[in-house]
């Protein structure tokens, strides 16, 4: 326990002497987007953050002498600053085409003055100095919005939501296993190991970022993951002691036990998660490999902590694990196994695996055809990047700046950048290009719209213009206008350069890049994590047919849940209820990273209940035997992690942002349906249809090593044996 707590407290402090390394531009895209950032890059050209003020007014012009003086003040007030460069206002000659069409509204145009990556660290004096100025101009709005403050606004209103949604699931979490184990310090004893396990990881997580840069959804959802698989390794163990001591096993016979059989199913179960969420390095994209390394860190320091930690702080606290009994709360009063599994038979789980097991072709047809129904909406998923629209409006002011920018100067917000390399680029040759970019912008009008912006290196090899797209950004009006700017626009223009190498970069590229990168991609992540999951499952178990139907199972679970997403999210059938605005798509991150988790996690109840089935069936008995007393014998606390990882995911998915909520839902309904509608009864249908064919095992395979299950079967019974002296036995009463 010491040396856990000394593990947490290193990996935390060593974590704090270095600042987390974000991935850069290049790393969050791919594509001609991509090759457009590099081209920056090596170039030294970087675009400083842009912002922009807002002013309007619904009864002043920009000729009034009060709308003159609020563009004034607030021109004055941000030069004040020394935080920004080029400030060009609406009433200079330069900026006259800042101005809307029914000039009530206009744009105060600069750029921050440092780093475009860390002007978001910078922007706070110079959102002060325009907050000034609006207080100066009553009757004129005056609002500013940008790269850099929105980046700057964006993250502080994560930071609140993420540290308050981990703030109510530690809580919600206790108060689900009060109810599971109706003992304080057996429910309080995953929570904190799940807490500490977050904090380690976050300490390794800002190390590893040096390596591999980790975005801010990767350190989010490590928390998520962490909370979730935390509690249900500890879960497992807990309940296997809890289940050997109301045999009548002593304290270290149990321990040593749950240690042969649950302890080794979260190994195999966290090994497979771990190497299902490593499938995510073959996207090709930065973002996934944030979320692979920082969910990876997590889930290795909780299964590091549940076969170390765990197991001597249950042998250490021996009866007291009981400790804290919670008053009318139901709890199983048993001593013997027999009267165990015969509580396993109540209640309305126990009754729907009685009639499943009656009746098993029955149910994998109705439940299997249920199933189906939900997979099929699936098939329409659609991906796109949220964007701005990640975040409703109504959650940050900054965003209904956005809104307002939008209506008044559509496009002006969500430039495209065209990247030129070639030679002579400062001189004629790029003179004249411009000069036909420019007229061929405002030919492609509403589509493409100025003021286009142009910058050269200083060698004169590489120059960057931007002009501004219709839309919003990421929806079908920005990709219309990106395809025309791609494939008429730049060929003409910079494209007829002698031996330039042009790329179009910018937001909607980005969005539009990454999403063709991720088709292209998909396959292969998802083939990595089939053919992985089926070797995990034919050597854990020697089962072709068990390893088979696994396959199969788990991708109805996650098909289920991604058919629940796209009526949803993409259709918008859960606007009112979850407070949300469909973009008509999914965010492009969701769906892949949904099927590689939860087809890894989906392997935690997986191999747990069919380690079970297997374990009775090595003991001699039947398989019918087997898969009742398995299923019964693991129902509770299946079914008490399931609902913790559900409580845990729900509470996430409702953050306001998009993403996360289209995330923590997809979570939390794969969960339940592979709880419920997998385990109780497609499972033991499946199994039951089948007899002993599930154990099939070609005689090429016979050299396979010995099967999880069998040696855990092995070392359990041993562990039982020597619990048997008399004089080591302890009784206690059974919470689970």
């Amino acid at each position: 326990m010491l040396l856990w707590l000394a593990f947490v407290v290193v990996a935390t402090v060593a974590g704090g002497m270095v600042t987390q390394q974000e991935p850069t531009p290049a790393e969050l895209t791919n594509g001609a987007a991509r090759h457009a950032e590099r081209i920056l890059d090596d170039a030294g050209l970087s675009l400083p953050a842009h912002e922009v003020v807002f002013v309007h007014s619904d009864r002043e012009t920009v000729g009034s002498p009060r709308f003159r003086a609020a563009v004034t003040g607030v021109v004055g007030r941000i030069k004040g600053t020394g935080k920004v460069r080029d400030v060009v206002s609406p009433l200079d000659p330069a900026g006259a085409a800042a101005v809307s069409a029914d000039r009530h509204s206009a744009l105060v145009q600069f750029d921050m003055a440092g780093d475009a990556v860390t002007a978001k660290e910078e922007v706070q004096p110079v959102l002060d100095a325009v907050a000034r100025s609006a207080e100066a101009s009553p009757g004129v709005t005056v609002e500013q919005f940008g790269e850099a403050s929105f980046a700057h606004k964006y993250e502080e209103k994560l930071h609140s939501d993420y540290t308050g949604a981990e703030t109510i699931s530690f809580p919600v979490t206790l108060g689900i296993l009060l109810v599971a184990f109706g003992a304080l310090v057996a429910a309080l004893l995953p929570v904190v190991l799940a807490l500490t396990a977050v904090v380690a990881a976050g300490g390794l997580l800002t190390l590893s970022s040096h390596l591999v840069h980790v975005d801010q959804n990767g350190s989010s959802v490590m928390s998520l993951i962490g909370i979730a698989v935390g509690v249900d390794y500890s879960l497992f163990y807990i309940r296997r002691v809890r289940e050997e001591r109301a045999r009548g096993n002593s304290t270290e016979a149990a321990v040593s036990a749950a240690a042969a059989t649950s302890g080794r199913s979260v190994i195999v179960s966290g090994l497979t998660v771990m190497v299902s969420l490593a499938g995510l390095f073959l996207s090709g994209n930065g973002i996934f490999y944030g979320m692979a390394t920082a969910t990876i860190i997590v889930v290795a320091v909780a299964v590091l902590g549940s076969v170390t930690v765990l197991p001597a702080l249950l042998s250490l606290l021996g009866r007291r694990i009981d400790k804290g009994r919670v008053p009318l709360l139901p709890r199983m009063r048993t001593a013997h196994a027999e009267d165990a599994a015969g509580a396993g038979r109540r209640g309305f789980w126990g009754a729907v695996l009685g009639a499943v097991l009656r009746r098993p072709a029955v149910s994998l047809v109705l439940c299997g055809g249920a199933l189906l129904a939900l997979v099929a909406p699936a098939f329409s998923l659609h991906t796109s990047d949220p964007g701005v629209s990640d975040l409703p409006a109504r959650s940050l002011p900054v965003l209904r700046t956005y809104e307002h920018i939008q209506r008044a100067f559509p496009g002006s917000s969500t430039p495209a950048k065209v990247v030129v390399r070639a030679d002579g680029l400062g001189g004629a040759a790029g003179d004249a290009a411009l000069r036909n970019f420019t007229k061929a912008v405002e030919a492609a009008s509403p589509q493409l719209s100025g003021p286009v912006t142009f910058r050269v290196s200083d060698d004169g090899k590489v120059a960057v213009a931007t002009v501004g797209l219709a839309g919003t950004g990421t929806d079908d009006t920005s990709v219309r206008a990106l395809r025309t700017l791609r494939t008429q626009v730049v060929p003409k223009t910079f494209g007829a350069i002698a031996g330039a190498d042009v790329a179009v970069g910018g937001t909607t590229a980005a969005s539009v890049d990454t999403n063709a990168n991720l088709s292209d991609r998909a396959p292969w992540v998802a083939g990595f994590v089939l053919v992985f999951t089926f070797a995990v499952m034919l050597v854990s178990f020697r089962s072709l047919v068990v390893a088979a139907f696994t396959l199969v199972l788990n991708t109805l679970s996650v098909g289920a849940a991604y058919g629940i997403v796209v009526l949803v999210f993409q259709r918008g059938w859960g606007e009112g209820l979850l407070g949300f605005t469909s973009t008509g798509g999914i965010a492009s991150w969701v769906p892949l990273f949904m099927f590689v988790f939860l087809f890894g996690l989906s392997m935690d109840y997986h191999v747990f209940v069919v380690s079970r089935i297997r374990e009775g069936h090595d003991r001699g008995l039947s398989t019918d035997r087997a898969i009742e007393q398995g299923i019964r014998g693991t129902a509770s606390v299946v079914t008490g992690a399931a609902v913790v990882m559900v409580a845990v995911a729900g509470v996430f998915g409702m953050l306001p942002q998009l993403s996360m909520k289209e995330s923590g839902v997809g979570m939390a309904t794969a969960v339940l349906v592979d709880a419920t509608f997998i385990r109780i009864v497609l499972l033991p249908a499946t199994m039951k249809l089948l007899g002993d064919a599930n154990w099939y095992l070609p005689g090429w395979l016979s050299r396979l090593p010995a099967g999880v299950a069998e040696r855990a079967a092995a070392d359990g019974g041993a562990a039982a044996e020597r619990a048997e002296r008399p004089a080591e036995r302890e009784t206690i009463a059974s919470g689970g």
